[in-house]
């Protein structure tokens, strides 16, 4: 074990200072630089936020200062060159989902930390927030049974009002974008690491509310995993109404499901909330300043609720690259070899809505 302070460049200057800055701040990283398109802007964001080193590409950080470890925010489409950039250079890397623009993307990227041998994680940051942790943890102690349906939906009406604004490459498809990539992954996550693997898919990809994007704003899909779970995942942020959300996984000797910041249980013998214990705990959320949010898209981010989530994540990689364990008990971080598994399996749900028909993630190759 070593006390040694890890130096992180920031790659992005929206969600990577909204969330990513504090958070691994939080975590025992030290920031030294910010990395952005726009020379301006990412000055003025650094100086917000009290960061070094301004530049505009990965090499002009390591020349400024010393550099260990990149997080990668920014669109979708663009990651596959930064991360590959980032393990040739030797450093370690958590990039944001959606992983990459497509399963070849994916797998460059896998290619390129693994020859590396850097620590590599992806931004699936709601693995650690307490509901899901609780619930995830719920399954795999066998609390119900074995798990045969899972619900999990989510409609949002942040974009069902005409002039909504969202990120240029959010509303592009061949970017990457769409809600699929947005929220879809987060679910498809939860559902790799609560349930395993997905077998097959029966997609739609739906615009509800149309602002001229070519890329969804809801999905709908039918999923069968590897061990015989059945369910479905539908969002959208392109409908009118109240918040719905929903996260409830059926087994033989049970029901468990996500209320609120709460996890509740149910079999023959009534129904009960679970205990949150210690390890799982997060502290409050805190809302990061309003003025960094540009677009309706941003204010997803409002209350801070992903902060303290993302500071276990930036935690668990920190302590992977000073060389130590990750207690079997921690919901288990997300690698690479995860962002490949998670874009076979947007890559079959996009195959599906397009061709109208059931495709199974193996054949994806």
């Amino acid at each position: 074990m070593t006390d040694k302070t890890l130096g992180l460049a920031v790659i992005g200057t929206g969600f990577g200072c909204i969330t990513h800055v504090p958070a691994f701040r939080d975590a025992g990283f030290e920031v030294r630089a910010l990395i952005g398109r726009d020379r301006t802007r990412t000055a003025e964001r650094a100086a917000r936020f009290d960061i070094a080193h301004a530049v505009t590409s990965l090499g002009e950080a390591m020349a400024a200062t010393d550099i260990d470890a990149v997080t990668i925010a920014t669109p979708p489409h663009t990651h596959a060159e930064l991360a590959i950039e980032a393990a040739e250079r030797g450093l370690h890397v958590v990039c944001e989902k959606p992983f990459a623009a497509d399963l070849t993307q994916a797998r460059a990227m896998l290619d390129a930390v693994e020859r590396a041998g850097v620590v590599h994680q992806i931004g699936t940051e709601f693995r650690y927030a307490t509901p899901q942790a609780l619930l995830a943890r719920q399954v795999a102690e066998g609390a119900i049974g074995t798990p045969k349906l899972a619900t999990l939906l989510m409609h949002l009406p942040m974009f069902a009002a005409e002039g909504s604004q969202a990120p240029g490459w959010w509303t592009d498809g061949a970017a990457g974008g769409g809600w699929l990539g947005a929220q879809g992954t987060h679910m498809i996550d939860q559902i790799r690491c609560t349930l395993g693997e997905f077998d097959s898919v029966s997609a739609g990809l739906p615009v509800v509310a149309d602002r001229g994007q070519t890329a969804e704003d809801s999905f709908t899909v039918q999923f069968r995993t590897v061990d015989g779970v059945d369910g479905v995942l539908q969002s959208t942020v392109g409908s009118w109404g109240p918040l719905l959300m929903t996260t409830r996984i059926a087994g033989t000797a049970g029901t468990v499901w996500i209320d609120g910041d709460r996890v509740r249980h149910a079999d023959a013998s009534g129904e009960r909330e679970v205990a949150v214990p210690t390890d799982l705990e997060n502290p409050a959320p805190q809302p990061p300043p309003f003025d960094l949010f540009s677009t309706t898209y941003d204010w997803l981010h409002a209350t801070g609720l992903d902060r303290a989530p993302y500071a276990r994540l930036a935690d668990a990689f920190r302590r992977r690259i000073l060389g130590e364990q990750i207690a079997a008990t921690e919901p288990r971080p997300a690698t690479f070899h995860d962002g490949v598994a998670g874009q076979a399996v947007l890559d079959a749900i996009r195959l599906s809505a397009a061709e109208g028909r059931s495709v199974r993630v193996a054949d994806l190759g």
